[in-house]
């Protein structure tokens, strides 16, 4: 095999698997590494496989972990295999495919990696995978525009592509990998949408799908994802231990994975959330102070996670406004409430009137009645489309609270409230 068409037989193979040169080299010592294997390559000596002609041949280990990492013997990989040297692997499915089984033949022989069940199924591509992440991303704007309650029944539809794509297709490694990641994104958003609409123990049973997920494919981000999540969900359930445990974890999980300013912002806010809840105000303190710190520090855009660009001055202001009110100080949160509502961007409607709805209930707190009236009728105003459990709940002890104050703002703002919940605007 040393005509011209067969010297980058190696490198289409490698294309196909998803790899670069780079990330190839970095991959194939953790596959012999797996497998119980000594062997190792250099980017130079890979490219002297696919570059010259004839290829020099691999030696024993690396024609294990060569055949391992791709399901196929290594004479289709470009190389003239002497008969000593026979395939270990026999060659299941085409090219790059990474739901194949791979069949020992030789003592001592290692085995594929990727033991699944031989599938026949539509080939997911780059286009497929461009499309799907759109879907995601959609997610996002639809909680900020309407809130948990509708974004959490495209995220079921999304899932259920997600998973029955994973189950049937065809894909490449790197491709398979990417959709069990976006599988871990969708986790903690649907996490979120259940700790926004409930129930609880959905939210935390989707947390830890997510957390798996990111365990899995060994994306340490990702897993920060799941864990800022579960904090909330596990202050709204009282398992503030497991909040703080989680908390942990997340900082050292940033620290190993050399996250940036804004994954650590995140995991600062939870962790004044955590100190808020527990009424330890010196501690929020703490975290509050950190969490400036790293919100001051400038990170490009496209360094930041998807699923962070929330954490920002707006939610240092309103967990500051938070800690107060836990504090019975309302009158020293208001200021931080209207400085995190003026904050917010036309994109976060839900997120809007929820910071609205909390300046209302802080203003009822401190004795500013006409205000808070005001405040929670501009919220009626602006929340008909959003769906959000959370909200509603919030509106209703507002009203509940007017109760306790005679005065015509009191009354017509509870008979606003009333006839919003009979419409069904919140």
């Amino acid at each position: 095999m040393h005509g011209g068409r067969d010297v980058s037989t190696l490198g289409r193979v490698r294309k196909q698997a998803g790899y670069t040169q780079e990330t190839f080299t970095a991959a194939f010592p953790r596959e012999a590494a797996r497998l119980g294997i000594k062997a190792s390559v250099s980017v130079r000596q890979l490219r002297r496989w696919e570059g010259e002609s004839p290829p020099p041949l691999p030696h024993p280990s690396q024609q294990a972990v060569l055949e391992a990492m791709f399901g196929l013997p290594l004479c289709e990989m470009g190389f003239d295999v002497p008969a000593h040297r026979a395939a270990t692997v026999q060659r299941i499915g085409d090219d790059g495919d990474v739901k194949r089984r791979a069949f020992v033949t030789g003592t001592g022989a290692v085995a594929a990696a990727a033991v699944l069940p031989d599938r026949h199924g539509p080939r997911i591509g780059a286009s497929d995978m461009t499309a799907l992440r759109a879907d995601l991303a959609d997610l996002y704007a639809v909680d900020h525009q309407t809130g948990g309650i509708p974004a959490k029944v495209r995220a079921k539809q999304l899932e259920r592509r997600l998973t029955q794509t994973l189950k049937d297709s065809v894909y490449t490694t790197k491709i398979g990998r990417d959709l069990q990641a976006m599988l871990s994104e969708l986790h903690s958003n649907q996490a979120w949408y259940g700790y926004d609409g409930g129930p609880v123990s959905a939210a935390r049973a989707d947390s830890l799908e997510a957390l798996t997920a990111a365990q899995l494919i060994g994306d340490e981000l990702l897993q920060i994802s799941a864990l800022e999540t579960l904090v909330l969900i596990d202050i709204k359930a009282d398992r503030t231990w497991e909040a703080a445990s989680a908390v942990e974890t997340a900082y050292s999980l940033a620290g190993k994975s050399g996250a940036g300013p804004a994954v650590h912002l995140v995991i600062a806010l939870r962790e004044a959330n955590i100190s808020t809840h527990v009424g330890d105000t010196a501690a929020a303190r703490r975290a509050l102070s950190r969490a400036l710190s790293y919100q001051s520090r400038n990170e490009a855009k496209g360094e930041i996670p998807d699923w962070a660009r929330f954490a920002g001055p707006v939610e240092v202001d309103y967990a500051t406004a938070d800690m107060y009110v836990r504090a019975a100080n309302p009158r020293r949160a208001v200021p931080f409430l209207r400085a995190a509502v003026d904050g917010l961007g036309g994109s976060y409607a839900r997120n809007t009137a929820w910071y609205r709805s909390k300046l209302a209930c802080t203003l009822l707190d401190a004795g500013e009645v006409e205000e808070a009236c005001t405040e929670m009728a501009g919220v009626l105003e602006s929340c008909g489309e959003i769906g959000s459990s959370r909200l509603t709940s919030r509106i209703q002890d507002f009203r509940k609270t007017l109760h306790a104050f005679d005065t015509t703002a009191a009354r017509d703002a509870s008979e606003q409230i009333q006839e919003a919940m009979r419409g069904g605007h919140t």
